[in-house]
């Protein structure tokens, strides 16, 4: 049988950290993963998670199993962290999930569950994984235009045009705010016209929720998925709570689904836990429950709030700093787009040989389409980033 399998295609974010574990350079720069770190190159335990930890390490009495879809007081924190009353919480039917690559994968199979016909629509670009599962679940996808090359910012006007083509029943998967791998993000206004669209087209929104807190402030970067929710009769959520509470190998990760009434609830909730239960049963609670405790307890959240904004903030500098260093080595205001994405990534228009010139000559690791990892940078490497994209002729 195992004779059969075929190589699988290598994961390009993968191959590019273990490239960068294998240079002997004292010097490299790794702005390819996806995660965030200090100025150190350390990627910290916010003090509130180690608070919680402490607590729990006090007060857990078993290692017995949560529910199938996990336990309820997560769901609950987590659903009024991101929707804050936007729909009726009777409407909300939500599972753990093991991050957030599990909630979009449960999102997926419960919409080949509900319509097999369905088209799932996507960015272009996008997160690689969004493809890829909607690919090896073997269901209809099409894409829309997202990015300008050009002006390195959201191209609305193909991005709507590309949306005449949903179809009723289609789902549309939108990136809540930190656009990944662009940076790039619809402003609200965009956002009312996106919405208005789908529900003429009666469309189903997907937000993928993975950054909150990481762009504009944590009420603001949920202000999109709100909207959305609370103008439209159904709406699939995938939210991650790896970035905006560093636990990234907790893998802690949640589904929402909004029916219609609440009405429609329990049959939604019940087979949210049916898929869990096909995929790996109970979902891993550990993060979900110090995330539950930090979000239900005053001193803890204010804490956390306070940590994620100076995570957020330091992001933001690094930006302005880079835009600023590009400003005055090129003369030319054509970089200023880095300063106002948002979350941790950018595409800066870098080709390919561009970016393998700066890996061999800089050390300078970023993904083969220039997606960079902003909070991989610090404040002494942002001017040889600025040095290195000047002298690859980006």
């Amino acid at each position: 049988m195992l004779e059969n399998l075929k190589p699988q295609a290598a994961d390009k974010i993968l191959m590019l950290m273990q490239m960068f574990r294998e240079d002997p350079r004292t010097d490299k720069i790794d702005l390819g993963v996806g995660v965030y770190k200090t100025a150190e190159g350390v990627t910290p335990i916010m003090r509130a998670v180690k608070t919680a930890e402490k607590m729990l390490w006090e007060i857990e009495s078993t290692k017995s199993y949560t529910g199938l879809a996990g336990d309820p007081a997560y769901g609950a924190a987590m659903r009024d962290l991101i929707l804050a009353g936007a729909v009726e919480n009777d409407r909300v039917a939500a599972v753990a999930t093991p991050g957030g690559t599990g909630a979009i994968r449960q999102a997926l199979e419960l919409i080949r569950l509900a319509s097999p016909a369905a088209s799932v629509w996507l960015s272009a670009p996008t997160w690689p994984n969004h493809p890829s599962i909607v690919k090896y679940l073997g269901m209809q996808m099409a894409e829309y235009r997202y990015f300008d090359e050009a002006t390195r910012g959201v191209d609305f006007d193909g991005m709507m045009t590309d949306l005449k083509g949903i179809k009723v029943g289609d789902v549309v998967l939108l990136h809540g705010c930190c656009h990944n791998p662009t940076g790039a993000n619809l402003t609200l206004d965009q956002w009312k016209v996106v919405v208005d669209h789908l529900a003429q087209a009666g469309a189903v929104p997907l937000v993928d929720l993975a950054y909150q807190g990481f762009g504009d402030g944590l009420e603001e970067d949920a202000a999109a998925v709100r909207l959305v929710t609370s103008s439209l009769p159904e709406t699939l959520i995938a939210a991650s709570c790896s970035k905006n509470f560093g636990i990234y190998r907790e893998r802690t990760g949640i589904l929402m689904a909004v029916s219609e009434t609440a009405k429609g609830q329990p049959v939604t909730q019940g087979t949210l836990a049916f898929l869990n239960r096909q995929n790996y049963s109970f979902p891993p609670d550990h993060g979900a429950r110090l995330v539950t405790m930090i979000l239900n307890d005053a001193d803890l959240m204010a804490d956390w709030k306070a940590e994620l904004e100076e995570v957020r903030l330091s992001m933001l500098g690094l930006r302005e700093h880079l835009a600023a260093e590009l400003r005055q080595r090129t003369n030319s205001d054509r970089f200023d787009f880095i300063a106002r994405h948002r979350g941790m990534f950018s595409r800066i228009g870098a080709n390919p040989e561009q970016v393998q010139v700066m890996r061999e000559k800089n050390g300078i690791y970023m993904v083969g389409d220039s997606r960079l990892n902003i909070a991989g940078l610090n404040a002494k490497t942002v001017p040889i980033l600025a040095e290195a994209i000047v002298a690859a002729g980006v």
